[in-house]
């Protein structure tokens, strides 16, 4: 939505045809390694692609996620030593890319993910257990506090619905512009 109203590039999440993604959430421990891998690989790919490719008629990029998610996500995911070995690996992939001016977190609490995850209608997400998504958004406050460099913006959108409701879509503009 922003994308369109403020005529910025949009950079959503390829998600869909990793064939890791459903595998995962079978079996985590078995393929938590290999889908993390899977998504830098990828994430770094379109970054790449679509920062290297600058639009000229637009006037800023807009993104749905932060190449930072792989951090976050493959904490929570992977033992130990793969996050050790997954962190070296993304550091190593991630050095020159250009960090955002302003992020947006649009924090929802678990009851409100479990709704939109139930609502989205994907058959290899219904399982998604409460505990997981506690860790997810535990994991995100986590990394926002301990890097006051990045300049982050929360907003608890857990009683909003911006898709349906025009006036929280255009309250949440005026969050983040505030």
């Amino acid at each position: 939505m922003m994308s369109h109203d403020f005529n910025a590039k949009k950079i959503l999440e390829r998600f869909a045809d990793n064939p890791f993604l459903p595998k995962f959430y079978e079996d985590p421990t078995r393929y938590a390694f290999t889908l993390e891998m899977s998504f830098l690989a990828d994430r770094y790919q379109q970054i790449s692609d679509d920062l290297s490719q600058l639009d000229l008629f637009k006037d800023f990029i807009v993104s749905d996620y932060d190449v930072f998610k792989s951090l976050i996500f493959s904490k929570i995911t992977l033992s130990e030593d793969e996050f050790m070995l997954y962190r070296k690996l993304f550091y190593q992939f991630y050095k020159d890319i250009a960090r955002p001016d302003l992020y947006i977190y649009l924090y929802q609490n678990t009851e409100r993910l479990q709704e939109n995850i139930r609502l989205r209608g994907r058959d290899y997400e219904q399982t998604i257990e409460s505990s997981y998504l506690d860790k997810i958004n535990s994991g995100y406050l986590e990394f926002i506090q301990k890097h006051p460099e990045f300049n982050v913006k929360i907003i608890d959108i857990s009683n909003r619905d911006f898709i349906k409701n025009r006036m929280d879509y255009l309250w949440i503009l005026e969050q983040i512009c505030s």
